[in-house]
This record gives C-alpha cells, sequence and structure tokens, in this order.
C-alpha cells in the first residue's frame, strides 16, 4: 500500500495556478447575469443575493 503524497510547497506566496492566471486575464471573476423586471426593464448586473432594478428599484428574486 503507498501513502498519499502532498505536492511540495515550492511556489511563492504570490505565485498562481495556471487556471486562476488565465480566469485573470478572461476577467471570469467578475460574474454578470442578465434580469427582467416586472416593469419590462431588462438590465445585466453583478451576480449577487440582492439586485434592484435600477428603473424601478424593485428587488429581483434569485
Amino acid at each position: 500500500m503507498t501513502t498519499a503524497r502532498r505536492r511540495s510547497r515550492k511556489r511563492g506566496k504570490n505565485a498562481t495556478t495556471p487556471g486562476r492566471e488565465r480566469n485573470k486575464r478572461a476577467n471570469a471573476s467578475q460574474d454578470a447575469a442578465t434580469y427582467s423586471c416586472s416593469c419590462g426593464y431588462i438590465f445585466k448586473a453583478a451576480v449577487t443575493t440582492n439586485v434592484g432594478c435600477p428603473h424601478c428599484g424593485t428587488d429581483q428574486a434569485w
């Protein structure tokens, strides 16, 4: 039976993984969604638990 090995900690403090670096370049951390309000206004906003319509101020359900 072999024992599990951990990766060595040779990376520096500021080193990032290739996937994280790719996401930074693609700006993937800035999630946005398209919302459709009951007033008829359709808008794009950041994905959060509380989004208000910029037209009428009504909170949008998530």
